[in-house]
């Protein structure tokens, strides 16, 4: 006895209606996710989110919001970089009782290849001190480092 002719193509239609469904769920998560979960202000890890935020957007006077005074910056015309193709990731915070240290992942990536897009990372650290029971970036990575106009030497 044969199975009736259209029973195999009903099973094939259903699944790959399935499939078709779950390419469309991961579709959606990749493009809907949105921007991360904001950190506490109140954290280091949260100060760093938000000044990295700003300098990212160009926005240089939100971003000295988060600035040490007492920060070892050395500012000149060349320290300026584009961070268009820069992408920020936590990897850990050291808190001490008047200071912290909180790891990062830089990655820039570079346009496209022929190999597809190149891209690299480096490791590096923001030394965070606290002010007034705030914490403040006393000192960030070079890619940056936002120079305010009274820092810039002429």
């Amino acid at each position: 006895m044969s199975a009736p002719a259209g029973r195999p193509d009903r099973i094939l239609i259903v699944i790959l209606s399935v499939i078709a469904g779950l390419v469309v769920l991961a579709l959606a998560a990749v493009f809907f996710r949105g921007q991360p979960e904001p950190l506490a202000e109140d954290t280091p890890a949260g100060v760093v989110q938000r000044y990295a935020a700003a300098v990212l957007d160009g926005d240089e006077a939100g971003a000295v919001r988060y600035l040490a005074e007492s920060s070892g910056r050395q500012c000149g015309p060349v320290d300026r970089t584009t961070t268009h193709s820069l992408r920020v990731t936590l990897l850990s915070t050291t808190e001490r009782a008047e200071s912290a240290d909180v790891h990062v992942v830089l990655t820039v990536s570079n346009g496209n290849g022929p190999f597809g897009n190149p891209e690299y990372e480096t490791e590096d650290v923001f030394d965070l001190v606290k002010v007034n029971g705030k914490w403040l970036v006393k000192t960030a990575p070079w890619q940056l480092t936002v120079c305010p106009a009274a820092l810039v030497k002429p």
